[in-house]
């Protein structure tokens, strides 16, 4: 009997919970408050207030702690947050799919992915994507590696091309090539056209960077390398886009970390110069990660699957790029 009561339950909350208190409760869970999430939904603080107050309701559970200076998940919130990531990202699909209904692979592929991802595998494997399918369509959005990595686990991306420092079990991983990191100036610095320089030639310099270059992140590596030349400790500007930070080193505000590969034209070119170390510069690795429960269209999928054939069939050192 308790068997049955519970199943009718759970069938009367599915029969009866509204959508749009799930995804009003989404946007109040990312919020620091109902003020900011009415903005966020356009709508007025009460109906905000009044679509939680109606959630709690019908799961009997308090899922936010709005006590005078305090609005905190509880632990009801935290669970309900992550199931509620999990269906709204299934519903926005739903259309997607069913326009996808046809024998010729069509539909839309997202990509997220890190600014200084330069990689000639992934470039082929673009053009075979669009060879074979031609109806499908692409775009390609830049980020920073931690939102990069967010969009794939609420499956507002098909997949995401980026750097990781944590692991999450929910996401499959797989490493797509590796890069390695130099210090560079622009011309009008002063140790710009300057040979024999050391690491302690580099003390006390301003500098810029990623926004990931921090110990606790993702250019962990880089930031040792930035530790050990003694750059001052205040960080000029930062950028999560490559170009921004290449911009600013060629602008003269700083001293700053650049992917060798990427740069090399540039060096040629006379707009960077390389700074020490000039040996064992850090490695940095970048990943492909996808979501296993998401929903994929078959235009995501053909492309997945393109993009990790080529990595199994090519020897990692061919995917390392100095």
């Amino acid at each position: 009997m308790v068997g049955v009561a519970y199943r009718d339950s759970s069938e009367r909350l599915a029969r009866d919970l509204d959508w749009n208190l799930l995804r009003t409760f989404v946007v109040l869970a990312e919020s620091s408050s109902v003020t900011e999430a009415a903005e966020r939904l356009r709508l007025k603080q009460p109906t905000v207030s009044n679509a939680l107050k109606r959630l709690e309701d019908r799961l009997g559970r308090r899922l936010i702690d709005r006590s005078p200076g305090r609005f905190k998940l509880t632990e009801a919130g935290q669970l309900l947050h992550r199931e509620a990531i999990d269906i709204h990202g299934s519903i926005l699909r739903l259309n997607t799919l069913m326009r996808e209904v046809a024998d010729e692979i069509q539909g839309h592929v997202r990509v997220v992915l890190a600014s200084h991802v330069v990689c000639p595998l992934f470039d082929d494997a673009l053009t075979a994507f669009h060879t074979a399918h031609p109806r499908a369509t692409l775009s390609l959005n830049v980020m920073a590696s931690r939102e990069a990595v967010a969009a794939v686990l609420t499956q507002r991306a098909s997949l995401s091309l980026c750097l990781v420092r944590e692991r999450s079990p929910k996401l499959e991983y797989r490493r797509l090539y590796r890069e390695f990191f130099g210090l560079f100036c622009g011309p009008t610095h002063p140790l710009y056209g300057v040979q024999g320089l050391t690491m302690p030639d580099l003390a006390g310099q301003s500098s810029v960077s990623f926004v990931t270059d921090q110990m606790t992140d993702a250019l962990r590596p880089v930031t040792l390398m930035r530790a050990k030349a003694d750059l001052d400790e205040r960080v000029v500007a930062t950028s999560a886009n490559l170009e921004e930070v290449r911009r600013m080193i060629v602008a003269g505000l700083g001293v700053g970390p650049l992917p060798l590969h990427v740069m090399r034209r540039d060096i040629e070119d006379g707009l960077l110069w390389r700074l020490p170390p000039y040996d064992d510069p850090p490695a940095i690795d970048v990943y492909v990660v996808w979501n296993p429960k998401s929903r994929m269209n078959r235009a995501e999928q053909a492309l997945l699957q393109m993009l990790l054939a080529r990595i199994e069939e090519t020897p990692i050192g061919e995917r390392t790029y100095f």
